[in-house]
């Protein structure tokens, strides 16, 4: 983030709080939205997806008490991404040099230790005298996965060996990308990975360096297995647990478990994207299991009671009411899938009425008993009705 961005955008708006909110209102807000235009509830939404960031960075930046002080001092001092002028400039334009702020030049009155100490952390200024030449941290990269689930491994959740690729500190030369051991610290950026470059209007953006990668170190003797570069690929297995009720082709983010980071800086994020299998039997709709059951005649029309199967349970026992059409749905509650507040959906039940394609003679002559005795009916009456009033 440059720090014009840092400026001129109004997390406050961003979350939809107001300045003095508290920790827990930001709080609230942030998982509110978090939740509504999160990219697993809205697949192939671009939109949803930028604003899922802005969401994610203005908490970034707010849910951090340190940072959120930082960005309201920021904001003060700047007055919503332009220099307010003091009295004394004339024609209400003021020129200025945002160096002497960041380096706490005291000339003309200063700002006692400049922006960098209002900015903190936040912000890394590179190839500028008296920033020092120590190397920064870099986090690792992060590493996307697949992994394929049978239909009950995702009901229930599973725990799956999963093997990953991604770079990691060469081995040979420990990281540093020198075979002697012994790289030296990048004379363009001074050892800070980041070179800066002009926007205009007086701001100074940084951009990662061009001669060392944005690594800080230049190793004057390449490592012959990294070719300098202090990272070389890497194989790993490691047991990936999957959480219970995930779906196909969901995407989990596990933090900290994707590329080793480099000097001491944190490993990136692993992400997997779940594939489930069908199943033989039974179906899913949402948080419910679904399945569909076999029931005869007369089951249907006198009633009874009927077993059905769960997944990996015993059975239930549903009492069908007289006169069940077919394609009605029960539901036996809490034999579903695992919800994310650790309760079960449904099973959603649907009957499915058999005619047999044989028949014994007793069953054959009780059918034409019953054709006599309902002789007098006629089910199809009121669809004509209902065709001649269209």
């Amino acid at each position: 983030m440059s720090t014009k961005d840092f400026i001129e955008k109004d997390y406050y708006k961003v979350l939809g709080v107001p300045k003095d909110a508290t920790e827990a209102e930001i709080k609230k807000a942030y998982r509110k939205l978090a939740r509504e235009f999160h990219p697993d509830a809205n697949k192939g939404n671009a939109k949803a997806e930028e604003r899922f960031k802005e969401i994610s960075e203005a908490n970034d930046v707010l849910g951090d008490p340190k940072k959120r002080k930082e960005y309201d001092e920021a904001r003060a001092l700047f007055g919503n991404g332009g220099f307010r002028p003091g009295p004394g400039a004339a024609g209400g334009s003021f020129n200025f040099d945002l160096g002497d702020l960041f380096g706490g030049n005291a000339q003309g009155g200063g700002f006692g230790g400049g922006l960098g100490d209002v900015f903190g952390g936040l912000f890394s200024r590179g190839g500028a005298a008296g920033t020092g030449t120590r190397t920064q941290p870099r986090r690792g990269q992060d590493v996307e996965s697949e992994v394929t689930l049978s239909f009950t491994e995702a009901i229930e959740g599973a725990t799956v060996p999963l093997r990953m690729s991604s770079q990691a500190p060469c081995k040979t030369c420990s990281g540093t990308g020198d075979k002697n051991g012994t790289p030296r610290v990048c004379p363009t950026c001074v050892g800070t990975g980041q070179v800066a470059r002009g926007s205009g209007g007086g701001f100074s953006l940084t951009d990662p360096c061009p001669d060392c990668k944005g690594r800080g170190l230049i190793a004057e003797h390449p490592c012959p297995d990294c070719k300098g570069s202090g990272r070389a690929k890497s194989s790993r297995t490691m047991q990936v647990r999957i959480p219970a009720g995930v779906t196909d082709g969901q995407r989990i983010r596990l933090r900290g478990k994707g590329a080793p980071g480099e000097r001491g800086g944190p490993a990136g994020d692993l992400y997997v994207v779940v594939h489930v299998g069908e199943h033989p039997v039974f179906g899913r709709k949402g948080d419910n299991l679904t399945v569909t059951v076999p029931v005869t005649y007369p089951e249907a029309a006198l009633g009874g009671e009927v077993r059905v199967p769960t997944l990996g349970g015993p059975a239930v026992t549903l009492k069908l009411p007289p006169g069940t059409p077919n394609g009605r749905t029960m539901r036996a509650r809490g034999k579903g899938a695992v919800r994310k507040d650790g309760t079960r959906g449904d099973l959603l039940v649907t009957v499915e009425v058999r005619v047999p394609a044989d028949l014994s003679g007793k069953a054959r002559d009780a059918l034409e008993a019953y054709r006599e005795a309902t002789a007098g009916e006629d089910p199809r009456a009121e669809l004509f009705e209902a065709a001649k009033g269209a």
